[in-house]
């Protein structure tokens, strides 16, 4: 497995940030996209079951805010899970999330996580423990976690 990151690494060798909303992008996905969808998986995971809506939520974030083709897209999903199994914890992927992606970015993101947890209609109490947790790691402060579920949930 590590031979195959280290592979999709190579091929991939620009560091990028998700580009603008609705930007098309040439430049294939690396680490911190990786390290995004990881975290988005994370949530997905957080309670016990990974709905079939919620993976469709992550792919379609995935394509749209890393402009990533369906093979790549699927591929860094493959990576993502893999790493987000043998990691112990968060840091690993919020610490590189914080070295590449501004204030707005993050909130981006935020928005994200809270799609992903919405997405099943429920919000188990480890999902919003969790996202709460990633958004201090996120170095985002309460009221700009706040904004990001507004925006994910206009109904709340």
């Amino acid at each position: 497995m590590l031979e195959a990151i280290r592979d999709f690494m190579r091929r991939h060798t620009e560091p990028r940030v998700a580009p603008a909303p609705g930007a098309e992008s040439s430049t294939p996905a690396t680490g911190v996209a990786v390290a995004a969808c990881a975290l988005l998986l994370e949530v997905a995971h957080a309670d016990g079951e990974f709905a079939v809506v919620e993976q469709q939520r992550i792919e379609s974030a995935l394509e749209r805010h890393f402009g990533l083709d369906e093979s790549t897209r699927r591929e860094l999903v493959a990576l993502a899970q893999a790493e987000r199994r043998q990691s112990v914890d968060h840091f690993q992927f919020t610490r590189l999330i914080n070295q590449h992606f501004d204030l707005g970015q993050k909130m981006v993101l935020a928005e994200l996580m809270w799609g992903v947890v919405l997405a099943d209609g429920e919000i188990a109490k480890h999902e919003a423990y969790l996202v709460r947790k990633l958004a201090s790691l996120l170095e985002l402060p309460p009221a700009y976690l706040a904004q990001a579920r507004r925006r994910a949930d206009p109904q709340t």
